[in-house]
């Protein structure tokens, strides 16, 4: 924790606002996107689908394959404590919404769906998107699996198992507009699906990239793909990592930005 508001003080040391962007990219999706004021239509459902989760008391055997948890010591967790500790906030999920639609994405990859509060921030944002989204566990899916259609229409394919195994699937002679990681807090984790992702971009795919700051090895992983030769521009909003690959932009750029 001490550790973790340090690196902050030192983001916002570091950051700016729009005010201080010079790249007319950036700076229309900060204004329009980022900051937008008008709360998107059906933002009232997450809260909604929150609120479900909040008051869901039935207790999981969570499978974590990941970095663990600084909250849970135990794998045994209450679907209320995990949403109430573990889920996307409310203020990123309608983010999270906005930035589909404001690059229209439609074909959307999501590694790591965890109860499907982001699955559900990135159908909103798009209702004719198809969203493929990856979980390791095969207990804490299994909510999502039954309940997200009740708020949404989108097509949505909930893949089980290790990423190890379901991401070379997921990624086969696939191309997305958008893919959101949100299931491995790990240096090497990260880089490898990374990696393993890049074939599937095209000039205008969007990367993001969850707590990019959770760690010292998190931020080694985002110093890697911040350097990485397709990386055109990177924007760094502390808990998240904007991640753009658009050809046009020559010269490689690097954003710190307080939203």
């Amino acid at each position: 924790m001490v550790s973790q508001i340090k690196d902050y003080l030192s983001f916002l040391k570091q950051s700016t606002t729009k005010y201080g962007v010079h790249s007319p990219f950036v700076y229309t999706l900060i204004t329009t996107c980022f900051n937008a004021k008008a709360v998107h239509k059906k933002s009232n459902v997450i809260k909604a689908y929150k609120h479900f989760l909040r008051n869901n008391k039935k207790l999981l055997n969570v499978i974590d394959y990941g970095a663990g948890s600084k909250v849970f010591k135990t794998n045994e967790r209450r679907i209320s404590a995990i949403a109430k500790n573990a889920g996307i906030s409310t203020k990123r999920a309608k983010l999270l919404t906005r930035v589909v639609h404001y690059f229209k994405a439609n074909a959307i990859l999501e590694i790591g769906t965890s109860l499907g509060i982001g699955t559900l921030a990135l159908a909103l944002g798009n209702e004719n998107a198809k969203i493929t989204t990856l979980e390791g566990c095969i207990e804490t899916v299994k909510t999502p699996q039954s309940e997200l259609h009740k708020y949404v229409d989108n097509t949505i394919d909930f893949v089980v198992g290790e990423f190890s195994k379901t991401l070379a699937d997921a990624t086969d002679n696939q191309k997305y507009d958008l893919i959101y990681f949100d299931g491995n807090h790990q240096k090497e984790p990260t880089i490898t699906y990374f990696e393993q992702c890049l074939p599937t971009i095209h000039n205008d795919t969007v990367f993001i990239f969850d707590d990019i700051h959770w760690s010292k090895e998190m931020e080694k992983a985002w110093e890697y793909i911040k350097n990485h030769k397709k990386v055109r521009l990177t924007i760094d909003t502390f808990n998240w990592g904007f991640v753009f690959f658009r050809k046009e932009q020559q010269e490689k750029e690097h954003f710190t930005i307080r939203i």
